[in-house]
């Protein structure tokens, strides 16, 4: 039995999407070109603009395409920050357990401070408040994730937005492990959040496409010179791309999400399996993002784990999928407490909700038995030292 558990890396496509793609690829113009040739993947480019707009409830206008959600991130920051200390404009701010895109260029710029969070890797709104009342600096650019991808741990973007703007500062939000499951509505966003990005991949679209929203009067700088997207977002547009994207959020059903199937797991994991445990939120704290169930079994070599999981058909990932071949500790399991020890015994599950029953327990049942495996060997190894 073939089972994926590994959804917040990617999705699939769907066999409508793949149809979909088939017929886009007929149309190869250059969409800056102004002849026919150009004018179709033009018009298509349009209609996914369109799409996204609609579906976070935005102006097309303040939509742009970049490759990738860590090329929108990258964006947000360095194109409002700057390397020279008497033009940059800003200081940054930011949650570390955020992805690593957003991460590495708040670390990059001139003056970043990292916030602080609690156990479960939210956001503490109490210690931001202080942090930027004592702010003496220049304006604060504060960068977020909605939902963090490893512990499941949903922030209170309104509530960050509403303390940030107190302050006279800006806000970006990463959303690309939030808006898979919760609908995202600008309309109600826009006088807390400054600028929001997201990755396709992660709704079932193609790899190699994201979004960069921003409020109108938000200026970036740059990162690649050009003409296309009023020369912030510029470069030939990636069409299939851009196209796949808009045909999934015009195809998304938000009423099809459940954590049943990840609770159904979890209770039994926590269950039969001694000294697991859940990291992140508690499931029933509501804030947890409903497909993600991050657990660590201590004495277990995660990576193992996830190898042995896999020789049974079940494919898992020891974490974020952008830090899958980075043998360095996870930042976000770090800073909420977690020894390097229990970090290297942890695996992360994310569903997708049509899991059937069947596999289910067949999850439960090859999870408790590569863990006793695992275990069995360690104490035997450890018993012939």
């Amino acid at each position: 039995m073939k089972v994926y558990l590994d959804n917040a890396a990617t999705t699939s496509l769907s066999d409508s999407m793949k149809e979909y793609l088939i017929s886009v690829l007929d149309l190869w113009g250059n969409p800056s070109s102004l002849h026919s040739e150009g004018t179709r993947p033009s018009q298509i480019i349009s209609d996914a603009r369109q799409a996204v707009a609609k579906h976070i409830h935005a102006n097309p206008n303040d939509i742009y395409f970049v490759p990738s959600g860590s090329a929108g991130n990258t964006l947000a920051v360095k194109g409002l920050t700057s390397d020279n200390p008497q033009k940059n404009a800003y200081d940054v701010f930011y949650s570390p357990t955020a992805h690593k895109s957003m991460l590495k260029a708040c670390e990059s710029c001139i003056c970043h401070v990292p916030l602080a969070v609690d156990s479960t890797g939210e956001t503490d709104l109490l210690s931001l408040d202080a942090v930027l009342s004592k702010h003496a600096g220049r304006k604060p650019l504060v960068c977020i994730e909605a939902g963090n991808s490893e512990t499941g741990t949903i922030n209170d973007v309104l509530g960050a937005g509403y303390i940030v703007h107190k302050y006279n500062g800006l806000l970006a939000v990463d959303i690309t492990g939030y808006i898979p499951f919760y609908p995202v509505n600008m309309e109600l966003w826009q006088n807390y959040v400054d600028i929001v990005t997201f990755s396709g991949h992660k709704l079932h679209a193609l790899k190699g496409i994201g979004v960069l929203w921003k409020r109108e009067n938000i200026e970036l700088k740059p990162l690649v010179y050009g003409s296309q997207q009023n020369g912030i977002a510029a470069g030939t547009e990636n069409v299939i791309g851009i196209a796949s994207l808009g045909k999934a959020l015009q195809d998304y059903d938000y009423a099809s999400i459940s954590p049943a199937n990840r609770d159904y797991v979890c209770y039994d994991i926590i269950k039969n399996i001694p000294g697991s445990y859940l990291v992140g939120p508690p499931i029933e704290s509501g804030n947890r993002l409903p497909h993600n169930l991050f657990l660590c079994f201590p004495g277990v070599e995660g990576e193992s784990l996830m190898f042995l999981l896999d020789m049974n058909g079940i494919q898992v990932s020891t974490g974020s999928a952008c830090t899958g071949r980075d043998i360095t500790a996870s930042a976000a399991l770090s800073a909420i407490g977690m020894s390097a020890r229990d970090i290297r015994s942890c695996i992360r599950l994310t569903f997708n909700g049509q899991e059937t029953r069947e596999e289910l327990d067949y999850v439960c049942k090859t999870l408790k038995q590569c863990v006793c495996d695992l275990r069995r060997l360690n104490d035997a190894e450890s018993g012939s030292r």
